[in-house]
């Protein structure tokens, strides 16, 4: 089956357009990691005949500082349209942008802007940032619905919420570590669909007994709209108590999705086996996502185990530090939306797609992670989802052809059916990655420089319509 969540590609007579929707990639407030950004949003609507787009890039929200950039007569393409920034255009390091869209028809009729921001920091995911999760015994609140929902690191976290009862001053969240520990980073993350309940002006305060609390001045914010802020401190915050005390909030009440304390240190490396075995790395949020991987790789004839450590944990220094050493290294897939995520968590994954020897083989996000280390937005969300888990599914989807041989790819027919699961899709290639095979999305990369592999299907599940089960038979063959 596949969902449509954007339609019209094409305008309705009469009608002029309406603004494109610039909550693709990259959304507000987002981390960009390359310099050449690709700029993404989904098309608008009305107009006549077919559309282009204008693209302007500044660093104020006026457009009309001499950092100006524009593009013109971009092609509108099915559902989502993007623009690469283009070479001698690199953007500047450390630094806030704002970028907007307009639609034109054949009539020359233009659409209102459409505006976003995003800020680009190149060194944000070079290294593993050497921080855990904070271990949080208990959250207390001033008052309001699902506590819980507040720590909740589950895929669906983003759908659940922490509400304040209505009418009150303000609010407090509590977080009991347990004991005095070290925190030096701070996730928050509201609606991103809309600006109802998220945080406008608060601080963090912290405090040993529960009773007598210091503010944390560099986490003063006013008049904030962001639904997502990582707030950093310079010299760690030692305390047992750490309170977040809300003066102001957009709408009637206050939303948390989801807040994560870290604390400076190295997670504690797994345990292997002696014989060989696949270190799984598990994308979910909850640092899980190999249920069907481990199956595959324990049932397959080449007698290895599976070792499961959470993205989150994952460094290049620890692979390097295991003995032995994995024959190889499989990149699960997860559920969330990636603005929804703290992106700074994949440092020590990006390590390993860029630097290690290891064979690799990333499966759906984990396949789009393999660019993603080059880029933040070189993915981008399609505008439609892909859900293949049963044949009657296959119905209507393009089959996954093989555009050039590989022995990835023996055993299995051309063209081919998998089952998937995704609404976002690879586009832009980093230097090195060549595409394999594709079918409206890109479906197989591979590195021209060591054995890595990107599927963005899932070859690794039982079904009786999977053509691709030898996919990760083949790879796991090539690691031996």
């Amino acid at each position: 089956m596949i969902t449509y969540k954007m339609a019209s590609t094409t305008g309705n007579q009469g009608d002029p357009p309406g603004p494109p929707n610039l909550t693709n990639n990259p959304r507000e407030d987002v981390i960009a990691t390359n310099k050449r950004p690709l700029l993404s949003f989904f098309n608008s609507t009305g107009g006549i005949g077919d559309r282009t787009y204008t693209i302007q890039i500044d660093k104020v929200p006026t457009f009309d500082s001499s950092y100006l950039i524009e593009y013109t007569d971009i092609p509108e393409t099915a559902y989502v349209t993007s623009k690469l920034v283009e070479e001698g255009d690199e953007l500047d390091d450390n630094t806030q942008y704002y970028w907007r869209a307009r639609a034109i028809d054949t009539l020359g009729q233009k659409s209102l802007w459409a505006m976003s921001r995003f800020f680009l920091d190149t060194f944000s995911d070079d290294t593993f940032l050497r921080l855990i999760r904070t271990s949080i015994i208990r959250v207390e609140t001033s008052s309001g619905y699902n506590i819980s929902s507040i720590i909740d690191v589950g895929d669906a976290a983003a759908g659940t919420y922490w509400e304040g009862y209505p009418n009150q001053l303000a609010y407090w969240v509590k977080f009991d570590l347990g004991g005095s520990k070290e925190v030096s980073r701070i996730w928050q993350l509201c609606d991103r669909s809309r600006l109802e309940g998220r945080l406008k002006d608060y601080i963090w305060q912290y405090s040993n007994d529960a009773v007598n609390w210091k503010d944390i001045p560099e986490t003063r914010t006013r008049e904030s709209d962001a639904f997502r802020g990582i707030i950093k401190f310079d010299v760690p915050i030692t305390g047992r108590y750490f309170r977040l005390y809300i003066k102001g909030w957009h709408g009637s009440v206050p939303r948390i999705h989801e807040i994560t304390l870290y604390s400076p240190g190295a997670p504690t490396p797994p345990q292997v086996p002696a014989t060989d075995y696949v270190l799984i790395v598990g994308n979910r949020h909850d640092g899980g996502g190999d249920g069907n991987i481990r199956r595959a790789v324990e049932n397959s004839t080449f007698n290895l185990e599976t070792v499961t450590v959470p993205y989150y944990e994952v460094s290049l220094d620890m692979v390097n530090h295991l003995e032995p050493k994995p024959v190889a290294i499989i990149l699960s897939g997860f559920g969330r939306w990636y603005e929804n995520l703290p992106m700074f968590e994949f440092n020590g994954e990006y390590e390993l797609i860029r630097e290690s020897k290891i064979p690799i083989l990333g499966i759906c996000g984990g396949h789009q992670f393999i660019v993603m280390a080059y880029g933040y937005t070189y993915v981008r969300d399609m505008g439609y989802g892909v859900y293949t888990y049963k044949e009657e599914n296959l119905k209507g989807i393009t089959p996954i052809s093989i555009i050039k041989e590989d022995p990835i790819f023996e055993g299995i027919p051309n063209p081919f059916y998998a089952p998937g699961s995704h609404g976002w899709e690879v586009v832009v290639l980093p230097d090195g990655v060549e595409v394999l095979a594709v079918s409206d999305c890109i479906e197989v990369i591979k590195s021209t420089r060591k054995i890595m592999y990107g599927e963005q299907f899932h070859a690794e599940i039982d079904l009786p319509f999977n053509e691709a089960s030898a996919f990760l038979l083949n790879f796991l063959r090539m690691a031996r």
